[in-house]
């Protein structure tokens, strides 16, 4: 069936221009579920001969040489360097960079938001294109390579437990001329850089806004919330409009702002095609969050040697297993579809390696409800990261469920939450969220405050 664009796929295509030459912002709006950024397709008679959508979304596995050459794509990986790549969100284009680089294994890609260059997979050639892993969130990259040879039209695709995997268009183009951007003034980079309280509708918590704009038009930054940060953000800035965003293989967020004549941002928040809320904010340098380990509550009541979990082969194991046991102990709750999480796991390792009598025992909350996928996921995981404390499967994701299933404190609120106790089972603090690198100052005081305490325990008689 052809697709009929609604006259939003008009701002999208103006938009997308920012990021992709124009024929590749065409391109990405004939994807199928990107009818100007809606989920529903309004659909039409199929065209004479029974053709449906054309060009590079009609690529299938198998199709001949020829037949690419005619839709205007071609074989082969793309070249290596720097590219600009862009997912397609209901808000607009959903920007970040992406670098192929030859290894000695072969092409790897790399994901760049902000100041992080994240490893993916290697690039792997197949009938219909190329495509490549995003390890660990069980995601990828799918494309094909246009006659050019110069940009790509594809998809991204995450298995997020569900029947189908999430999908949203994506696009890039080779790097080799980046877009001029007019030089900003010293009064237009003021106007946003800096610290804001920020209000998300619907959020009865305040976050805060953490936001950098250069001369060059560049901007840079994060959001700090009580669940965890939004990672490396970046975007642009004209001194009045603010476009941030990031996509790291889990994470597939769009901020927008605009200034109003007060000086306060008015904005809007788009996660992958699934979630919209609007955000406000006002410049504050005392803006802060709550304490972060007062949020969730060790209510205790029952027995670590009663609460059990399976270990990665199978077998049932109790919190208070001999084997778990240490004059510190960290309790980590987290998922692997999680990229806070994953902040934490990496800073976990270093601890792990960096304390001898320290015992971290991480308890995992997966997507979808396959145990033996749990398992797999949690394996995929711990190897990712190099993590060789015992992680042991918690259940599904659902936090009234893992509450249920972790009872010892109030309530799970936020993937990741951490409990600090010592070899006895007497809880010193529980912290909720984390703040991962991106946050500066915050991820360097929080992992001042974690070692505080593991050195605080490690030093009871």
């Amino acid at each position: 069936m052809r697709k009929t664009f609604r006259p939003g796929a008009t701002r999208c295509l103006a938009a997308l221009s920012l990021a992709v030459p124009a024929v590749l912002a065409t391109s990405i709006l004939a994807l199928p579920g990107c009818e100007g950024g809606s989920p529903e397709a309004k659909t039409e008679a199929p065209a004479a001969g029974g053709a449906g959508t054309s060009g590079p979304a009609a690529s299938k596995p198998g199709t001949s040489e020829r037949a690419k050459e005619q839709a205007g794509q071609i074989t082969g990986l793309p070249k290596a360097g720097h590219w600009r790549g862009s997912l397609l969100s209901p808000g607009g284009p959903l920007t970040f960079g992406l670098d192929f680089e030859e290894e000695p294994e072969g092409l790897r890609a790399f994901l760049i938001n902000g100041s992080e260059r994240r490893p993916a997979g290697l690039v792997q050639e197949t009938d219909g294109g190329i495509e490549f892993a995003i390890p660990p969130y069980r995601s990828r990259l799918v494309a094909t390579l246009e006659s050019d040879g110069s940009s790509l039209v594809g998809a991204w695709e995450r298995d997020h437990g569900g029947p189908k995997p999430a999908m949203l268009p994506f696009a890039a183009v080779d790097d080799a001329t980046p877009p001029k951007i007019p030089e900003l003034s010293g009064e237009a980079v003021s106007r946003i850089s800096g610290r804001w309280a920020v209000q998300f509708e619907g959020d009865e918590d305040p976050s805060v806004g953490l936001f950098q704009v250069e001369p060059s038009g560049r901007a840079t930054g994060t959001f700090l919330t009580t669940l965890g940060d939004y990672r490396y953000l970046a975007g642009y800035s004209d001194g009045n409009a603010l476009h941030l965003s990031c996509f790291d293989g889990a994470h597939a967020f769009l901020f927008t702002a605009r200034r109003q004549s007060d000086g306060t941002l008015q904005g809007d928040f788009w996660s992958r095609n699934t979630y919209h809320t609007t955000w406000s904010a006002e410049k504050s340098k005392d803006a802060a969050l709550p304490d972060d380990f007062a949020l969730t509550e060790w209510v205790g009541g029952v027995p670590l040697s009663e609460v059990r979990f399976t270990d990665a082969e199978g077998t049932l194991r109790s919190l208070d297993d001999e084997t778990f046991r240490a004059k510190a102990r960290v309790l980590v709750l987290f998922g692997t579809w999680c990229p806070n999480c994953n902040d934490l796991t990496e800073y976990l390792v270093q601890l792990d390696r960096q304390y001898d009598d320290l015992g971290i025992v991480g308890i995992a909350f997966e997507l979808g409800d396959d145990p033996a996928a749990h398992r797999r996921a949690i394996a995929d995981y711990a190897a990712h990261h190099g993590a060789t404390y015992p992680i042991l499967v918690g259940g599904i994701s659902d936090k009234a469920a893992a509450s249920a299933a972790f009872p010892l404190v109030d309530r799970i609120r936020a993937y990741p939450t951490t409990v600090f106790m010592d070899g006895e089972g007497n809880v010193s603090a529980v912290h909720t969220g984390f703040s991962g690198p991106a946050t500066g100052d915050a991820y360097d005081a929080l992992r001042t405050r974690f070692e505080s305490e593991i050195e605080s325990l490690l030093a009871r008689d």
